[in-house]
């Protein structure tokens, strides 16, 4: 499911987007977050049904060696321990999953089956796949979920031609993918042909459901009156001289310190930091940290934060 920097990182570029276009279209873009928000679900299928279609594939590459004229022995008895691993027979099983990509028409492996296909040929050119294969000895559940887990992080999640087809289809993808393979890895134990595939299940409850569109919508609309705070705090900075992305992230901090009484402040404040540091210059994490830790005493000592909860402070 999704946590909440992944949801912030979402907010930082649609408040971004939004004030690079001049736009003051706030419900377009609004809808756009949801819509950017609710396909990360579609590529955590997408790359789990990949996983499915591999399958699918090379049993039916052995399908058609089996009926070469000139078949030798292995072709006619080739090993099935691959397609018949437990894990990606589950997947193949699951109709939750089946169901979800024809409600979603999520085409991509069907139309764009060359993808398929290149991953395959890395899979059977890998060592771990060789070692597998060659292991005649009867192996473990964990044995079995590891080959599929050193399978993916090695193999499938840093393939570049699979990461730039991502994103081809969809912009945003491009951040949602690293996320997007830790997800998958964290849940190998948890898929089974009876899980559930749903877009409701990308969130953990109402709340966060409900925080991204929540933060986006009041950094929009206190966006100009952080603005002097900031300034405030920077008077040996000419603004055009900090990062366009470092503005956005301290007022997006400044909103959850005031406006999202749940949220500890040294959370917010180490978020914003992080985030800074993927998404900002080499010199911003420290730059958001001094001047978010003047504007948190000033506003502490101005009683503008009310926190519920004790040592939410």
């Amino acid at each position: 499911m999704l946590n909440r920097r992944h949801l912030r990182i979402k907010v930082m570029q649609s408040v971004y987007a939004l004030l690079q276009s001049n736009s003051d279209d706030l419900v377009k873009e609004r809808k756009f977050l949801t819509y950017s928000i609710n396909k990360i679900y579609d590529l955590y299928v997408l790359q789990l049904n990949l996983l499915a279609e591999v399958r699918n594939l090379a049993e039916k590459h052995q399908e058609i060696a089996k009926k070469k004229y000139l078949a030798t022995s292995e072709d006619k008895n080739p090993s099935r321990k691959f397609i018949d691993h437990p894990f990606l027979l589950g997947l193949k099983n699951n109709l939750a999953l089946q169901e979800y990509i024809k409600t979603q028409k999520l085409k991509n492996w069907k139309e764009d089956s060359e993808y398929v296909r290149l991953i395959w040929d890395a899979i059977r050119e890998s060592d771990i796949y060789a070692d597998f294969i060659n292991n005649t000895e009867t192996t473990s559940p964990k044995e079995d979920l590891n080959f599929i887990s050193e399978l993916y992080k090695n193999v499938i999640a840093p393939n570049d031609k699979l990461f730039d087809y991502y994103e081809s289809q969809l912009i945003t993808w491009v951040d949602d993918i690293p996320f997007v393979n830790t997800w998958i890895l964290k849940n190998l134990k948890k898929i089974n042909p009876n899980t559930r595939f749903d877009k409701s299940l990308l969130f953990k409850d109402k709340e966060d459901e409900e925080f991204g569109l929540d933060l986006f919508k009041k950094t929009v609309l206190h966006h100009h009156e952080f603005m002097d705070d900031i300034d405030a705090k920077t008077p040996n900075w000419d603004s055009d001289r900090i990062a366009e992305v470092d503005f956005i992230l301290m007022k997006m901090a400044m909103v959850e310190l005031i406006y999202f009484p749940s949220i500890p402040t040294r959370v917010t404040i180490n978020e914003y930091i992080e985030i800074s540091k993927d998404y900002s210059t080499n010199k911003s994490s420290f730059f958001i940290n001094g001047v978010l830790d003047k504007i948190l005493k000033e506003y502490t000592t101005e009683d503008k934060i009310k926190k519920i909860g004790r040592g939410l402070l």
